[in-house]
């Protein structure tokens, strides 16, 4: 079987999930939460979804912990909106790498304000 299939449906359901979690789902132990990406199995029976949460470790893992929670109810609002003959059950999964390159970022942002205060020391 091919792979284009499953990276269709994976982008479809990115969608979809994202606008639920957006609109739909309204418990306050979601936080600022990011879908980045779907991985679906050739068999189209199973999808991880991996989400960025913003905040510290904690509110990530209530975050996730909520969000597999509502998997459930998040299958059969895809199930309504899509039409697939069986629809994947869904695992929420968290990906660091926003924080991660948040955490670069800062660190680039530090050695370029010191690299600039060394020059400003050379110059005088």
């Amino acid at each position: 079987m091919s792979k284009h299939r499953p990276n269709r449906l994976a982008e479809t359901l990115k969608e979809e999930i994202s606008q639920l979690i957006l609109v739909e789902l309204k418990d306050p132990r979601i936080g600022f939460v990011t879908v980045t990406s779907v991985d679906v199995a050739n068999d189209l029976a199973h999808a991880k979804v991996y989400v960025s949460v913003m905040g510290s470790e904690e509110d990530a893992k209530a975050s996730l912990d909520t969000l597999n929670r509502a998997a459930g109810f998040i299958r059969s609002e895809i199930g309504k909106r899509i039409r697939l003959r069986h629809t994947p059950a869904i695992v929420f999964v968290n990906d660091p790498s926003i924080q991660h390159g948040a955490h670069i970022a800062k660190l680039l942002r530090d050695v370029g304000a010191s690299d600039d205060l060394d020059k400003d020391e050379s110059h005088e």
